[in-house]
């Protein structure tokens, strides 16, 4: 039997809310445990319903998704948070991503993905969609790089593996994805993962992304 994921849906416009709950719990492993119309009911439900993942709108009134999401993040650090909405403007995504959100999909995105984005942020990974990652990768590319000099004194050294699996999960790869590339255990990856984090102080791969690439590993 499979492992049911608790999930809290957040958006202003109760019609999207009752299309999207049909189609999620359709699903085998899925059980919709509540909903909330703007951030504060989000905080409130998080706190009592318990869910594992949230579906969150970006734009809503009383409290708007991004602070949101930072709040539930800082509350409530097992649930992953993934932003569903209508915009994807550079700053809109950055400020969901900065946030602590583990995804951003767009309300256009199929069924299928938007089930495989819930699934892959259950097991502790990102989902982003190309376009969003593509704009990831151009943010980096922008972002001013710290003298290698000073990289020593802000971080422990990664090793070249470590490298390798960071690298891969700056492009949006999930765990499988990487085990697959890099020929190696699933679980070694896990692995590599929780060393990452420690070594460069992140609360999350994204942050750990944002760091590597501020300071020059990537």
């Amino acid at each position: 039997m499979n492992r049911i994921i608790r999930i809290l849906l957040v958006d202003d416009q109760g019609l999207f809310r009752e299309g999207l709950r049909t189609l999620l719990e359709v699903q085998p492993d899925f059980q919709v445990v509540g909903e909330a119309s703007n951030g504060e009911e989000a905080l409130r439900l998080a706190a009592t319903n318990q869910p594992e993942i949230i579906l969150m709108d970006l734009r809503m009134p009383v409290m708007d998704g991004v602070t949101a999401t930072r709040r539930i993040r800082d509350s409530f650090p097992s649930i992953h948070v993934i932003v569903l909405t209508t915009f994807d403007d550079d700053e809109t995504v950055f400020d969901g991503l900065r946030a602590g959100a583990v995804g951003y999909l767009l309300k256009d995105v199929t069924s299928e993905k938007l089930c495989e984005a819930i699934r892959a942020a259950s097991r502790g990974e990102y989902f982003m969609l190309p376009s969003i990652t593509a704009k990831v990768m151009s943010e980096f590319t922008r972002m001013a790089r710290t003298p290698r000099t000073v990289q020593g004194e802000l971080i422990a050294d990664l090793s070249s593996r470590e490298l390798e699996v960071l690298r891969h999960v700056a492009t949006g790869a999930s765990n499988k994805e990487i085990a697959d590339i890099l020929v190696i255990a699933e679980g070694t990856v896990k692995n590599h993962l929780t060393s990452i984090l420690a070594k460069l102080d992140a609360r999350d791969r994204m942050q750990a992304v944002l760091k590597a690439r501020e300071y020059g590993l990537i």
